[in-house]
This record gives C-alpha cells, sequence and structure tokens, in this order.
C-alpha cells in the first residue's frame, strides 16, 4: 500500500537524502537552488513522503524563502524526487500536490518551483518573466514558475534568499 503522508525527521531524514543522491547524483550540491536550501530549514509539516510497505520511495520538501522585499510569504518547492522504481506513475505530482495543499491550509501565499513547465504546469504553476526573479547563482529562468497559495504571487519579484532568520539546516 502506497502513503502520502507528512515527513517525520527522525523517521524519513536520512531515507530521503539518499533518495535524493540516487535520484539526481552528487552534482545536485552545486545547483543554484541549493544555495537557498543549505542555510534554511524545511517545513517538515508541509514537507511530504511517499512511502511503500515501510520505504520512502517519492519526497517534497518545502522551504521558507524570502522574495523582494518578503511582503508577500513565499515556499520554494523541492527537491521533488521519486525512487526510479516508481518514476512514470504520477507520484511527484502526488507528492508534491500535497505538500502544496498542506502549505495552503498553513496559510501560506505563494510558492516557486525550478522544474518542467509541462510536468509542473499541471499543479498550477504558471512560468514567469525571465527578468522577474534573481537568484544567488546562475539559474535557466525558462524553468522557473510561481503558483497562487492561499495567496498570490502576483507581487512576488525580486531577489530570492533564504528567509532572514532561518534556523541553520539540520545535517543527518
Amino acid at each position: 500500500m502506497l502513503e502520502i503522508i507528512a515527513e517525520n525527521p527522525d523517521q524519513h531524514a536520512d531515507a530521503i537524502e539518499a533518495l535524493y543522491d540516487k535520484t539526481f547524483g552528487p552534482g545536485h550540491f552545486a545547483k543554484t537552488a541549493e544555495r537557498l536550501r543549505e542555510t534554511s530549514a524545511s517545513l517538515p509539516e508541509i514537507n511530504r513522503v511517499a512511502v511503500r510497505d515501510g520505504q520512502l520511495v517519492g519526497a517534497c520538501r518545502v522551504w521558507p524563502i524570502t522574495v523582494g522585499d518578503g511582503s508577500v510569504s513565499a515556499l520554494f518547492i523541492g527537491p521533488v524526487a521519486i525512487d526510479p522504481d516508481f518514476q512514470g506513475q504520477r507520484l511527484g505530482l502526488s507528492v508534491t500536490g500535497e505538500a502544496l495543499e498542506a502549505a495552503t491550509k498553513a496559510g501560506w501565499d505563494a510558492a516557486i518551483i525550478i522544474g518542467s513547465s509541462t510536468y509542473f504546469g499541471e499543479l498550477g504553476f504558471e512560468a514567469v518573466a525571465k527578468d522577474r526573479f534573481q537568484f544567488p547563482g546562475p539559474q535557466d529562468m525558462s524553468r522557473v514558475m510561481v503558483r497562487d497559495l492561499a495567496g498570490s504571487a502576483a507581487d512576488l519579484s525580486g531577489y530570492i534568499t533564504a528567509p532572514r532568520a532561518a534556523m541553520p539546516r539540520a545535517t543527518h
């Protein structure tokens, strides 16, 4: 039986990191998106994991970010990873969709994701103008998308950073 549940860091953190390494390889730490995550802490109550028969097979982590003046509460979605044995079953959309639903219920205004517009467009993400955001490193802006949650993404623009009051990410 497959379940999608909130992340329990004590049970899932090591398995999530192993899944990211298996799915993306060691080079994923060099990506610009990692600059936003390395000085922040994800939100386990919003993160979602897919578990089948006790084995973690998918994950979507969510991170608070500051965009521009910070007047709109925003989340950075990802990475989304699915075990290769379970890919092609729309499980990435399921774990991401459930994380977005939890974020909306928690009152977050908007979300940003980097990925395929064909894939994540199914969840309501829309591509943005190439000059709308600035990242802490090089970024293919054609892969950057936004989505409304409990508020509006319309006023999101500017430099994207980890929250000013972010706690350092725990290492596992």
